[in-house]
């Protein structure tokens, strides 16, 4: 996203678009504020201006000679017009093609995507009114993003509460996300695996899921159809993306291949246990009464009879190295039949588990070496699936 054009109506949730515009601007956007008089009655221009470093527009003209029409130089190379919020009144006034304010104009002279975040009393959101209202803009191309459930302003509980910022800003990223993945369904796994030695205690690593949950996110953001198969972690399903929670390695192995059969891409992303332990106790396991030996049983290979059903599918993989980190995931790349791998050097900073950023090398069959620099795992999974979309 670079340039944004962020429409704030005249409700009571217009102080969480003040964090809104936080958001795009922490994203690396250009946010110019738009308000309703009414807006301004619920949060001053100068919180924005001072958020975005430009001036929040209200009024439709002004007194200087030669400026140009404001409305038309507002959308000016603008990636994006988000309402949010959007009032049932400021709803309707774009439904019927009213221009009787400045963000009202924009609408209508706006040629770039638009995305409209509804919030108000329940009632009012179920009002057939309101519903036709919305229903027009989204046949006429708006991206209507469906409110949050919880307690509303007024105290009563239902649909109407403003999305938060950190989900409004994914919601406008997918949307403007190319759909070079439609029609593919695809699987991502995710997170760790637990092998317990008893009903308290479990043999497991570091991962959190952030890479994986990252890829399945972005996939669905393109037009992929997701499954995500996903060991214990905190982290919550990407929305549009169905989840299938494991705990044992064994169980992410029936999982995986019970989805196999319909996909086109699997990314195999999860830090599976290689090792289970070989007798799992009924019950706790008493300190006195504990071995000083334990004996482990290897688990089944996901990724290597993955390769062996490949057929015309297409395999990615990812490997987590300490030495010799291209040639051991190289070898692993041929080895499981991949298509590519990804691999980090978990000796490098901010590399590897439980951070929020990566530096991986991409490889390719034939050897080919793509070192890309540290960054956000999020932007990493973009630039994962441009070069997998080369493989489609």
């Amino acid at each position: 996203m670079k340039k944004i054009i962020l429409g704030v109506t005249g409700g009571i949730a217009a102080y969480k678009a003040a964090e809104l515009a936080r958001v795009f601007v922490r994203s690396g956007a250009e946010v110019q504020v738009v308000m309703t008089p009414a807006a301004a009655e619920f949060i001053a221009p100068l919180t924005f201006q001072t958020l975005t470093g430009h001036p929040a527009y209200i009024e439709m003209y002004t007194e200087r000679s030669g400026e140009k029409i404001r409305h038309i130089d507002l959308l000016s190379e603008a990636d994006v017009f988000v309402v949010a919020p959007a009032t049932a009144n400021t709803i309707g006034k774009m439904a019927f093609g009213f221009a009787d304010n400045l963000l009202t104009t924009l609408y209508l002279a706006a040629d770039c995507p638009v995305i409209v975040v509804p919030s108000m009393n329940v009632n009012m959101f179920k009002h057939p009114a309101v519903k036709d209202n919305i229903d027009q803009l989204s046949r006429r191309g708006c991206l209507v993003m469906d409110p949050d459930q919880g307690e509303l302003a007024c105290g009563v509980y239902g649909s109407g509460r403003m999305p938060e910022p950190a989900d409004i800003f994914l919601f406008t990223r997918a949307a403007l996300k190319p759909k070079d993945y439609k029609g593919i369904k695809a699987i991502v796994t995710a997170g760790p695996t637990r092998e317990p030695l008893d009903p308290v205690r479990f043999i497991s690593n570091p991962s959190t899921g952030l890479m994986g949950y990252a890829l399945a996110r972005a996939l669905s953001e393109r037009g992929a159809e997701v499954t995500l198969i996903s060991g214990p972690t905190h982290l919550r399903a990407p929305a549009g993306v169905k989840k299938v929670a494991v705990n044992t390695a064994e169980e992410m192995y029936r999982a995986v291949f019970d989805y196999y059969d319909k996909c086109r891409l699997v990314f195999k992303a999860a830090a599976v246990s290689d090792f289970r332990p070989l007798d799992e106790k009924k019950h706790k396991v008493k300190k006195a009464d504990a071995a000083y030996n334990l004996e482990l049983a290897p688990n089944r290979d996901i990724l290597l009879e993955l390769g062996k059903q490949k057929g015309s599918r297409h395999l990615i993989g990812f490997a987590a190295e300490t030495k010799e980190v291209i040639e051991n995931a190289h070898d692993k790349l041929l080895r499981k039949n991949l298509d590519l791998i990804i691999v980090n050097n978990l000796k490098e900073p901010g590399a590897g588990f439980a951070v929020p950023t990566n530096r991986v090398s991409i490889i390719n069959r034939s050897g080919e070496v793509e070192k890309l620099p540290l960054m956000e795992k999020e932007e990493l999974a973009d630039h994962i699936l441009d070069r997998v979309s080369d493989l489609l």
